[in-house]
């Protein structure tokens, strides 16, 4: 029996940031087929839409609609689903406005998209109902764009996580206001008494117990629902996964984040970009750059487990104008990295099992 084609990542470093991505994408053109697609999504990351350095930069997606608009001339959304404020103000922040008529394309807030019900769990291991955004569900060719950030709940955000995590809807931010409002919210008053509790006192485990249970009971946001436990969100990252996984995955390493990510990091100066069709291997050669083990990733571990892409970076073949060696930086981890690693839950296989078989 031949042996499986390896997975493909392209690895690409320079001193400009387009540069980098078309170059990478044009190392892998061949394995993208977008002859037979009619809804092409392409997901930034804005945890935050006030921060540049925790957001996708334009130049990223500029790079990745000029790869695609050279093979496919239908409808593109640029969707986001921020944590805590309107995708429109993203949108206008980070200069996204002139991409509509540059690109004839949508922009828009999956926070106000049709909902799509997928079951996880909750921090007991009992089924939760949680709501996917239709038109990520939907979309026959995704693309995730976003920068490399250490995290603080599974140790590293990439392409999986951001696709998943801006899939889930938020409600909340319908109630919000802008970040440019002079409004108060109960939301951002928990958040300033929250920042006012020292960091010694915030490590503490009742008081990491007491923010999870606070995020997952916040109802109108499924985001914060997944929040149930440094075990369980990775779990419901794996689950959720199959449903809405990048067909592309772009990281954009030009400028990345350590530390206290995924907003409250330092910035990396790092020049570099990947791309494959295999999220999972892109994100596992992401993580070993940054100095991180895939085994110790919950969700990643466990999405290798799921068979959704090559988990193992001695099966990933690299190409482009640089080498893992070259490239390879060891991130300052989170806070919280010794916790975060506590992820394994012993009935986990079982779930993966039972979930796998339900899709």
């Amino acid at each position: 029996m031949s042996a499986a084609p390896r997975s493909c990542v392209a690895l690409t470093r320079g001193d400009d940031r387009y540069s980098n991505i078309s170059e990478a994408l044009g190392h892998i053109a061949h394995n993208v087929d977008l002859s037979d697609k009619q809804r092409v999504l392409i997901k930034p990351n804005f945890v935050v839409t006030h921060t540049p350095l925790a957001a996708t930069h334009v130049d990223a997606v500029r790079a990745v609609l000029d790869f695609v608009r050279a093979r496919y001339d239908g409808p593109i959304t640029i969707a986001e689903g921020p944590a805590m404020q309107p995708a429109a103000e993203g949108f206008r922040n980070l200069g996204y406005e002139p991409l509509i008529h540059e690109y004839n394309v949508t922009l828009s807030d999956l926070n106000h998209d049709a909902a799509v019900p997928v079951r996880v769990y909750d921090w007991r291991l009992r089924p939760l109902r949680l709501h996917l955004a239709r038109s990520v569900v939907g979309s026959d060719f995704r693309i995730s764009v976003g920068p490399p950030k250490t995290h603080d709940v599974v140790v590293v955000t990439l392409s999986l996580k951001n696709m998943i995590m801006g899939a889930l809807i938020s409600r909340f931010t319908h109630n919000l206001p802008s970040k440019d409002s002079n409004d108060s919210t109960v939301g951002s008053l928990k958040k300033m008494l929250w920042r006012m509790v020292p960091m010694w006192a915030r490590r503490l485990p009742p008081a990491e117990w007491l923010q999870f249970r606070a995020m997952s009971y916040l109802e109108p946001s499924d985001k914060m629902k997944m929040h149930q436990s440094y075990p369980v969100i990775n779990l419901n990252l794996a689950l959720i996964a199959p449903l809405v996984a990048p067909h592309l995955a772009v990281i954009d390493g030009f400028e990345a984040m350590e530390g206290n990510g995924p907003s409250q990091g330092t910035p990396v100066l790092w020049r570099l970009a990947l791309a494959s069709t295999d999220a999972l291997a892109a994100d596992v050669t992401a993580s070993a750059l940054m100095g991180f083990d895939v085994d110790d990733i919950g969700y990643l571990y466990y999405c290798k487990r799921l068979g959704l892409g090559s988990g193992d970076l001695a099966q990933i073949e690299i190409v482009g104008n640089t080498t893992l060696a070259d490239c390879r930086r060891t991130f300052q981890p989170h806070d919280a990295i010794h916790r975060q690693k506590r992820w394994k839950l012993p009935h986990a296989e079982a779930l993966l099992r039972e979930s796998a078989g339900m899709l």
